[in-house]
């Protein structure tokens, strides 16, 4: 792993550079963490949720009276109980609290029961009444643009169109490659099922402990759905298992106030397995057409591509991922002509949002599976193709942006190419090396293995004219003889270690060892989402400027105090320090009661708003680049794929954290190695049918190959520190490469994934 070892940290293993003992790591270690599961308060009822049946209904009846007669019901609740608006949303406020007239999605939410215990309350969920009327479900994306089944929302089908156009439109070229490709619903699958605790207030408000990943958004939600003021309704983050874009989107959050408020006593929820498949939303499933035209010598002329994504019975966040398929759809390549249109849908499908690599992903696997297509036509090694259209500093993008930060696709490609192969099997057997393992399918008879690469780019941030920020706070003063600062936001720590680098950058920036991070919570303002590869971007921004205004504020101080020039003092290794004549004083006897307080309202530089017509404009913060190469092995006759190696180069600016930033890339590659091979939700007529990780497989330890890694340092000038976001590129290229090792390997043109045993053996 190429990793800079430098650091500008005072403080040695502790600061930016170094990769220091995670806060929260030796308490998940050991099972001691408290997640939002465990959550307890006495006298606490259990809320839980009745959900449709159908996909597409017409409610014609709800009689709660058998459920609220079960002795132990405090409460069964139903649309007409939500004193506020009965509609909340990501991004548009389109989705029922509770089902009014109609239900668009099995599993969509109806009515809610608490009880004193979980099973009182499940069986009174069984003794309520619902009338539906069945209606025949619109399951198409496609279908849905052009008009065809019936409105499921006011305006239409189309949750949003993005049309990409630059250059010429009607330009040809030499060689001309198309292809159809799918990709399938993929579910977070976080290992923490949604959950909660309600406690209401003396001030008639609420109190809500909840895994999530953006506090703010959810209590802007929950007050409209409550009718209350925001100072009423106070979330504080709970310990979270997992996100991955899953808990974005409201799931209990709103169902367990309105439980707590309506009986007065504290309301804890727990979905079951089965129940969050159906209460979060999952990846986009996208159907895709491309086109690619280019010169004899594999450069490309043109790039033409029709994408749908289809979004489900609601918006959730379809419109930001149809605005990064599109804006991306054309990959980290240098293009002249584009003409791109992206399309996301409502359906009566499960809902659709926000997952790592946000609308990149699909489109990934399209644009990298022409560019092997090109590379076959030209006669060309599918990296040379690469590399004679790959896109650098000065690109202009399809949007017409110019990058205008490193954009090392040649270097990364070149980097992944010249890495080691491994080992061809040889000598004696091993079944644990061949498809199948020790179940002892195969001792090697039809077994071939193949090699692919892939590159991917991501938008890093919010885009679009988003106005994206991050507020911070921090103290500086001396507690227990010692200096020591406190950090306030309301960035949610999802696993991905953002408690560790806020620490990093303030021993960094003050020179202080203690460091406290409080309690996530809605008491300062909103730090956005844990999402888009932003936070250390932002949150981090947010408390490197709050730090350095306390840091200034602290050397006036000194300089008052000491009888200094201002100009002349710094802090280094808990000192003040002289340019001229060294320490002057330790840090702790100049605070001397003294406490410096600082907050900030942080924000990256602006995007703007995409032309509707042409779908230009600079819309994108910061671009991420990461490139696979899979090695795999793949026994034709049985369909079975050993992935041998997934290795990868990444641009990371600067790695905050070396030990972290692996981390995200194995952990991105692994979920990309699950959307490659295993991982769909499966809908038959909008029903789920495999809702349990008996049926919804994800890769295990045993499943993840060895991973060779190489980490670039190309600092962004925009960015703190010169950071790039890491934890969505390595999901986006990793899908491809495996997927073209296959392709590789059995000369099967593989148009959809994941890839299932039959696609191989064409049973």
């Amino acid at each position: 792993m190429t990793i800079s070892t430098e650091t500008t940290s005072v403080t040695g293993a502790q600061g930016i550079g170094a990769s220091p003992v995670r806060p929260d790591g030796t308490m998940k270690v050991r099972g001691e963490f408290a997640y939002s599961s465990d959550l307890w308060h006495e006298d606490m009822l259990w809320g839980a949720t009745l959900r449709s049946p159908h996909p597409y209904a017409r409610i014609t009846g709800v009689d709660i009276a058998a459920a609220l007669a079960v002795p132990g019901v405090y409460a069964v609740l139903t649309h007409a109980d939500v004193p506020g608006v009965n509609r909340y949303g990501l991004e548009h406020p389109d989705q029922p609290v509770l089902a009014e007239d109609v239900v668009r999605y099995r599993g969509e939410p109806i009515a809610l029961v608490a009880a004193d215990h979980p099973e009182t309350a499940r069986r009174a969920l069984e003794r309520i009444e619902v009338g539906y009327e069945v209606l025949e479900p619109v399951t198409d994306s496609e279908a849905a643009v052009a008009g065809e089944g019936p409105a499921l929302h006011p305006g239409g089908n189309v949750v949003r169109h993005v049309p990409i156009r630059r250059g010429e439109q009607d330009v040809t070229a030499d060689v001309v490659v198309t292809g159809t490709y799918e990709v399938g619903m993929q579910d977070q699958a976080f290992l923490g099922p949604e959950s909660g605790l309600a406690v209401p207030a003396e001030d008639g408000g609420v109190d809500l402990y909840v895994a999530t990943q953006w506090l703010h958004v959810d209590q802007q939600q929950i007050v409209a759905a409550l009718g209350l003021p925001p100072e009423q309704v106070r979330l504080t983050l709970a310990g979270v298992g997992g996100a991955f874009g899953g808990r974005e989107d409201l799931s209990m959050q709103v169902h367990a106030s309105l439980l707590a408020l309506h009986t007065g006593k504290p309301v804890k929820m727990v979905y079951n397995r089965e129940e969050s498949f159906y209460g979060h939303v999952h990846r986009h499933p996208a159907r895709m057409y491309y086109e690619h035209g280019a010169d004899r010598d594999g450069r490309l002329v043109y790039v033409k591509a029709r994408i749908y994504l289809d979004g489900g019975a609601y918006a959730s966040s379809t419109s930001a991922v149809v605005g990064n398929a599109a804006t991306l759809g054309v990959g980290p390549y240098d293009v002249p002509n584009v003409t791109v249109d992206c399309w996301g849908t409502y359906s009566n499908n499960p809902p659709c949002g926000a997952m790592r690599g946000f609308g990149a992903v699909q489109a990934a696997f399209g644009y990298e599976s022409q560019m092997d297509r090109l590379a076959e036509a030209c006669g060309l090694d599918p990296v040379e193709v690469r590399l004679r259209n790959a896109m650098s500093e000065g690109t202009v993008m399809p949007t017409g942006q110019v990058v205008d930060s490193a954009a090392p696709v040649e270097e990364l490609l070149t980097r992944l190419r010249s890495m080691p192969l491994p080992e061809d099997r040889s000598g004696e057997l091993d079944l644990r090396r061949l498809p199948g393992g020790v179940s002892n399918t195969t001792h090697g008879e039809g077994v071939v293995r193949g090699v692919g690469y892939a590159v991917g780019i991501k938008n890093i941030c919010f885009s679009e004219g988003f106005d994206d920020y991050s507020t911070a706070r921090v103290r500086l003063e001396a507690v227990g003889g010692e200096p020591a600062a406190t950090v306030q936001t309301a960035a949610c720590e999802v696993g991905q270690g953002l408690v560790t680098i806020l620490q990093q950058i303030i021993r960094t920036e003050l020179c202080v060892e203690q460091v406290t991070i409080l309690p996530m919570d809605t008491s300062i303002g909103s730090a956005g989402s844990s999402s888009a590869s932003r936070q250390t971007y932002m949150t981090g921004g947010a408390v490197r400027a709050a730090a350095l205004k306390v840091r200034a504020a602290l050397v006036a101080h000194a300089a008052r105090t000491l009888g200094h020039e201002q100009a002349e003092l710094s802090v280094a290794g808990g000192k003040v320090v002289s340019r001229h004549d060294g320490v002057l004083a330790d840090l702790v006897d100049v605070l001397d009661g003294e406490a410096f307080d600082e907050t900030v309202e942080w924000r990256h530089r602006p995007t703007e708003a995409l032309d509707p017509e042409t779908g230009q404009g600079n819309a994108h913060v910061q671009y991420g680049f990461a490139a696979h190469r899979a090695v795999v092995d793949v026994d034709t006759e049985l369909g079975l794929v050993k992935v041998v190696a997934l290795d990868c180069v990444q641009d990371v600016g600067k790695a905050l954290n070396p030990q972290a930033v692996l981390g995200q890339i194995q952990g991105g590659s692994a979920q990309g190695l699950g959307l490659a091979v295993m991982e769909e939700i499966q809908t038959d007529g909008g029903v789920i049918r495999n809702p349990s990780f008996t049926d919804y497989l994800i890769p295990t330890v045993l499943d993840m190959p060895p991973m060779r890694i190489e980490v670039l340092e190309l600092a962004d000038p925009h960015a703190p520190y010169g950071l790039r976001g890491v934890g969505e590129p390595p999901t986006i290229s990793s899908t491809p490469a495996i997927v073209a090792a296959i392709r590789a390997a059995t000369g099967l043109a593989l148009d959809r994934v994941p890839v299932r045993p039959e696609h191989l053996t064409g049973t």
